[in-house]
């Protein structure tokens, strides 16, 4: 579904220069201010240190953009840095991923904020090489969606940790049994809390996934897209946003 805004047209450029998220029923820039009116009263606006706060409505700043360096080579995006004096949400769209980091996320360094590129949690995609396989099960207990338990002949390799998501292979793909809850000593048994799961888990191939918080494979992708949102109603500068990037070898 579109967006709603409000489209303003300047005679100065005799052209359409700005979008607003907020709707007057009229308004006109005049004097090097911006007048609207809402509801019968007239408002000036930029004339008070609140920002983000239309006719006492709080609204998100917005800003989009595309890194699309060498556009036709696949690329990994590892991280995203904002030289800003705040952090922003970040939403991130590829040709082939997706990714969502908060602003708690991001760590200042030196004067600019950090984050590593989070892949959208409960998003998967078992075509990418953060999938792994673990390997066929021995055997298997419990029955989903109450916890499930499954038990190697061989011990799991040191990789997988507690709160990656383990799949089954059927015939019809992989299926998602749930997150990994427990490791026992040895390595051979694992239990899984299997909220979504019906049934008994058949002895079969078993994959996994990492946890998309704990680790950070990136986005890959021709390009990445990136919208950041700050919702903060006191003065807030972005000067640039950048990505380290390196070419995807398969």
């Amino acid at each position: 579904m579109r967006e709603n805004y409000t489209l303003t047209y300047s005679e100065s450029v005799n052209g359409w220069p700005s979008f607003y998220s907020y709707f007057p029923d009229f308004a006109l820039g005049m004097n090097q201010y911006l007048y609207s009116f809402k509801g019968g009263n007239l408002y000036r606006h930029n004339t008070n240190e609140t920002r983000n706060n239309y006719y006492g409505v709080n609204y998100d700043s917005t800003i989009t953009g595309v890194f699309n360096e060498q556009p036709t080579a696949t690329k990994v995006f590892k991280t995203i840095e904002l030289e800003s004096d705040d952090a922003w949400n970040c939403e991130l769209v590829s040709d082939l991923g997706a990714g969502y980091m908060p602003d708690s996320y991001f760590v200042e360094k030196e004067g600019a904020f950090f984050a590593f590129i989070r892949r959208l949690d409960g998003v998967d995609n078992l075509a990418l090489r953060s999938a792994q396989g673990l390997g066929t099960l021995l055997s298997t207990t419990g029955v989903g969606p109450a916890p499930i338990t499954l038990t190697f002949s061989f011990v799991i390799n040191s990789i997988m940790s507690i709160g990656d998501v383990a799949y089954t292979n059927s015939i019809i793909g992989p299926v998602e049994i749930g997150a990994i809850t427990g490791i026992s000593q040895d390595r051979k048994t694992i239990t899984i809390a299997a909220p979504t799961y019906a049934g008994t888990v058949p002895v079969s191939y078993i994959l996994y996934v990492k946890n998309s918080v704990a680790e950070s494979y990136g986005t890959l992708g021709y390009f990445l897209q990136f919208k950041l949102s700050n919702s903060n109603t006191s003065a807030v500068e972005l000067f640039t946003v950048d990505s380290d990037a390196f070419k995807s070898n398969p």
